[in-house]
């Protein structure tokens, strides 16, 4: 049940967007879990964006993980071979069992373009169909790929960096660990955007009443790791980043997240143990900001700082120079 003061908590910009959005959304308690999935598919869907025409996106089907499905990747603004530009590997967002790689093509676009830079994005395999570790392998193939791939891409594979939103950014801190332990494909920057870091948040740990009691929910927190995983999250061990026994070595980081968002407490006390590991932490929260919060309105003061910081962030580690104002959103149906 929403708290009653829950949209008083929220920034102005965004509480109208926020408001109109939770209005058509269907109350679902009671409906079986793999019913639920389905209809939360079909919703996601609806916010894929068209292509913009430049820069140039490339459709190619890689060798997938071992005894496992060729992948599908998305290329996206690939230089003239030797080029020697910095790249992204990036893993989309849905909560472990939605979402699509090609749905974030259009915003990727945008983001190469200010970056002068390649971006991959992986059609990873979701949950509940492929439990863990299957979308790990599939975006660590990804990864060695690209480094493979790097001459005839244009990519300098010194400069590689990985970066997700939500549950993207679980895949993203989870590739992180695996790259440093696995030492094929190494990488110099993570950056995560209100990532999905711990299965314990909802489960066996409960944030204060007023933080995730709007969209990213405790009760779909418990479908989405509990899909990923194959058992019911929070209990002993499992592959989520903030049980990490040793995070010294990693790569720097940067992470984002709303200060209302589920995810905020998880993700702040992954960055003070990177911190404490010696690992250099860009840490932002936004006042006033659910998950998503971004899509809610574009436009809004909260969402501006917060996608210049995090683009300023990116450029920083992959040598580039920094912007003066964030990069624009493609609307949802704007051709480009």
């Amino acid at each position: 049940m929403i708290p009653s003061d829950a949209l008083d908590r929220v920034d102005p910009e965004l509480r109208g967007a926020l408001a109109a959005y939770l209005a058509l959304q269907p109350d679902e308690s009671g409906v079986p879990v793999s019913e639920r999935i389905a209809a939360f598919r079909a919703r996601f869907a609806l916010f894929a964006k068209p292509f913009l025409a430049q820069p140039t996106v490339q459709k190619r089907i890689i060798p997938g993980p071992a005894e496992a499905p060729e992948l599908v990747v998305f290329v996206i603004n690939a230089g003239t071979p030797g080029a020697n530009r910095p790249a992204i590997l990036h893993m989309h967002g849905g909560g472990f069992i939605v979402g699509s790689a090609e749905a974030s093509v259009a915003d990727l676009q945008v983001q190469a373009a200010a970056l002068d830079c390649v971006i991959v994005s992986v059609e990873y395999r979701l949950a509940p169909e492929t439990p863990h570790p299957g979308a790990l392998e599939d975006n660590h193939a990804a990864l060695v790929w690209l480094h493979r791939q790097a001459e005839a891409l244009g990519v300098d594979p010194a400069r590689i960096a990985v970066q997700g939103e939500s549950a993207g950014g679980g895949h993203a801190a989870m590739l992180a660990l695996a790259a440093r332990d696995r030492g094929e494909a190494p990488i110099i920057f993570q950056s995560l955007t209100y990532p999905m870091l711990d299965d314990r948040t909802g489960a066996t740990r409960d944030p204060a009443a007023h933080i995730g009691a709007l969209l990213w929910t405790r009760d779909l927190n418990r479908i989405g790791w509990g899909a990923l995983l194959g058992y019911p999250p929070g209990g002993d061990g499992g592959p989520a980043p903030g049980r990490a026994l040793d995070l010294k070595g990693l790569p720097p980081a940067f992470i984002g997240v709303g200060d209302i968002d589920l995810f905020v407490e998880e993700n702040l006390a992954f960055a003070a143990r990177l911190v404490e590991a010696g690992v250099p932490v860009e840490l932002i929260v936004a006042p006033g900001a659910p998950h998503g919060f971004q899509a809610l309105n574009p436009d809004a003061g909260v969402s501006r700082r917060f996608r210049l910081a995090h683009i300023n962030a990116l450029a920083r580690a992959l040598g580039r120079p920094e912007l003066d104002a964030p990069p624009p959103v493609p609307p949802l149906g704007d051709p480009g």
